[in-house]
């Protein structure tokens, strides 16, 4: 989904940092090994990621939805030299893809792999985060929002991916539609939460810069 006329978006990608040779592998595999590639957050996007992360420098990172492992690979591109990544995913059948590329990037003992429920996951894990990443269930971004905040560093940040939702977000809201729903009450609680500060970009699906006060 483009939001910005294609040539611009091309542009932009075109005059932005190259995608680096390991993630090119991970991308073409991804297209041609695995279900919806378009999944994936891709070169702009994992661009956006790793400067992001570049410009936080985390300790520890949390992503909630792995896929094939390309965004996670992007956030560690601003960890910190002793830092940590926990990665969550419910589909175990991708579990040694992703592990096949966070080895052979040099980080793989630093990425930390969860398959089930993030929602039973995340109390478990003892660290607290500075960058947080959610890219999962739509219809659970409420309560992945209430349960991550208590374990987020003062000045931490929350990125929410897919918030505009191909455009649904704006239009008329369908009956039945679930996922719509949820987000349009999710972007109204970041923007108007006290706790938190809050910048949408309409990056790709959307992305969500949320900051912990």
């Amino acid at each position: 989904m483009h939001f910005l006329p294609e040539a611009i978006d091309t542009y932009a990608a075109e005059h932005s940092q190259a995608e680096p040779q390991l993630l090119a592998e991970l991308n073409r595999e991804t297209h041609q090994k695995v279900l919806q590639p378009r999944m994936l957050s891709g070169h702009f996007q994992g661009r956006i990621l790793s400067m992001l992360s570049k410009l936080i420098r985390p300790q520890h990172i949390l992503e909630i939805g792995t896929y094939t492992g390309y965004s996670a690979l992007c956030l560690m591109e601003g960890i910190q030299q002793n830092g940590s990544l926990h990665t969550i995913d419910k589909n175990e059948e991708l579990y040694d893809f992703q592990r096949k590329y966070f080895d052979k990037s040099g980080w793989g003992s630093q990425m930390h792999q969860h398959v089930g429920k993030a929602l039973d996951i995340i109390p478990e894990i003892e660290e607290k985060f500075d960058l947080v990443f959610i890219d999962a269930d739509k219809k659970n971004y409420p309560n992945y929002f209430e349960i991550i905040l208590p374990k987020m560093n003062t000045g931490g940040i929350i990125l929410s991916d897919n918030v505009l939702w191909s455009g649904k977000v704006v239009e008329e809201l369908k009956k039945g539609d679930k996922d719509t729903k949820v987000l349009l009450a999710y972007n109204k609680q970041l923007a108007s939460d006290k706790r938190v500060e809050t910048v949408l970009f309409p990056i790709r699906d959307g992305l969500t810069v949320t900051r912990v006060l």
